[in-house]
């Protein structure tokens, strides 16, 4: 990932040091359950223990000879260790060492992923609570259609991210697995107890049955659901958008002192992170794309999904993480224009009631058919000269025969949509 776009937590987790830690960490486990299993001697053991280190440059000089990372690990480990290091690596294939620490590197992102994704579930249930009684017009096909509030926009967001973080939880779980199991799943020379052993000791599963490679559904799974993630993102990040036009101007990024949004035009305020997030969502797809074309392996294992997987799995994990820090500043500091809404609102000069009134001459025993008619064409007069749809039905006999104005005017009141929303967020638990 280019710096411009990293995090410095996914930075760290994703470095070359961290990873060659790791590869020793699971190293170290594997030693120390051998001599549970009376394989390698304690004193050999402890003298891994004790001497076991590495250094990142010596490992890329000596893997410019070998063209194998693993072995350029474990030959520059052996170089600090000595003799007991023919016990590093005892029984086990590169997949082993690699599989099971790159399970240990996703758990790990993926946790700080979580974090941060309840904070942003956690901020918009408080946005949501702070604008439930802020009317704004619904939309549908990007045409006024009845009225709603800016919180339950916020209620809807809020349930999509709660969803998510029970699907990060099962992605992450989907590729916590690791593999002790040898070149091509056998276990032909250490006991699957060992695996076992190893894993439980490094905090994630092993694999019931593997080849020379854990199965690549799960990191396939885990990716996805980075890409459901971004897709929600993008999905608000894109309703701010729209709301930001000059036209609607309903709410919009908060414009910090000195910024810039033009070089040619100095009055622009301009969406740019909301732009970002758009952008990056299209790559986590991208990269999402490419963890299912990895699910399919020749035989035992092939090495064509080792090359993508270097690049989008820190890439994906990287962009998430920065998206969610991003959001929440972003929605923390959103400009909301209330009186905007409201304006809004009355533009179509009540035509967001026809449903009232036409479920209202239903009640009173018109055919829906014959409703609809007289309703449609006091909307479409109001449409076309913007004279206001309460008044002209009021001038039409027709459908005043059949209600009071009393009635009627009771019809275009929007406090009235409150009472339901009033119930979702009790559903939602947001009335506390």
């Amino acid at each position: 990932m280019i710096d411009r776009y990293q995090t410095e937590r996914m930075k760290e987790i994703w470095s070359d040091n961290n990873k060659f830690r790791t590869w020793l960490q699971v190293e170290i486990a594997a030693v120390e359950v051998l001599c549970n299993h009376n394989i390698v001697p304690q004193a050999s053991v402890n003298v891994i223990k004790e001497k076991a280190d590495f250094d990142k440059e010596r490992i890329l000089e000596i893997e410019k000879e070998t063209r194998h990372d693993v072995i350029a690990f474990l030959t520059n480990v052996a170089e600090y260790v000595g003799p007991d290091s023919r016990y590093i690596h005892m029984g086990m294939t590169s997949s082993d060492l690699l599989d099971t620490s790159l399970a240990l590197l996703c758990k790990e992102a993926g946790g700080v992923i979580l974090d941060r994704l309840i904070l942003f579930h956690d901020l918009l249930r408080s946005k949501a609570k702070k604008y439930k009684n802020t009317f704004q017009i619904g939309r549908s096909h990007g045409v006024h259609a009845e009225p709603i509030t800016f919180g339950l926009k916020m209620a809807l967001w809020s349930d999509e991210i709660n969803r998510h973080i029970d699907r990060l939880k099962s992605g992450i779980d989907s590729i916590s697995i690791g593999k002790i199991s040898g070149a091509v799943g056998t276990y032909q020379h250490l006991d699957p107890k060992v695996e076992h052993d190893v894993c439980n000791k490094l905090g994630i599963k092993a694999a019931n049955v593997s080849n020379q490679v854990v199965q690549r559904d799960g990191h396939a799974h885990f990716l996805q659901t980075l890409a459901l993630i971004g897709a929600s993102i993008e999905k608000i990040s894109i309703e701010i958008r729209h709301l930001q036009r000059t036209e609607v101007l309903e709410a919009e990024e908060f414009f910090k002192k000195g910024q810039k949004g033009s070089s040619a035009m100095p009055h622009k305020r301009n969406p740019i992170v909301t732009e970002r997030m758009t952008g990056f969502a299209r790559l986590l797809r991208s990269n999402a794309h490419v963890a299912v074309e990895n699910v399919a392996l020749w035989h035992e294992r092939d090495i064509s999904h080792s090359s993508v997987e270097r690049i989008i799995i820190p890439d994906s994990t990287t962009l998430v993480h920065y998206m969610l820090i991003k959001m929440y500043d972003l929605i923390d500091n959103l400009i909301v224009y209330p009186d905007r809404m409201l304006d809004n609102i009355n533009s179509t000069n009540g035509l967001i009631f026809s449903q009232e009134v036409l479920l209202a001459l239903i009640k009173k025993g018109l055919v829906r058919e014959e409703a609809y008619k007289l309703v449609q064409k006091n909307a479409m007069k109001s449409w076309n000269e913007g004279s206001s749809f309460m008044e002209n039905i009021k001038s039409d006999s027709n459908i005043m025969s059949s209600i009071s104005v009393e009635e009627l005017e009771s019809l275009f009141d929007l406090d009235k949509i409150l009472i339901n929303i009033n119930k979702i967020y009790k559903r939602m638990g947001l009335d506390g």
